[in-house]
């Protein structure tokens, strides 16, 4: 069981590590970052629209 539950959180690290990828890519080439990345983040996705330059 232990080595079931490590196993879900080394996958839920790579997949704050791949959203947190998507979002960093998705400002750097100035288009909207996904929803659910956001989401996975922590970020509220209606906020982060607001933020201008």
């Amino acid at each position: 069981m232990r080595a079931r539950r490590f196993m879900v959180g080394i996958g839920e690290f790579f997949d704050t590590v791949g959203s947190a990828m998507a979002v960093s890519a998705a400002v750097r080439d100035r288009r909207p970052a996904r929803a659910d990345d956001l989401a996975r983040l922590g970020i509220d996705p209606e906020q982060f629209r607001q933020i201008s330059r």
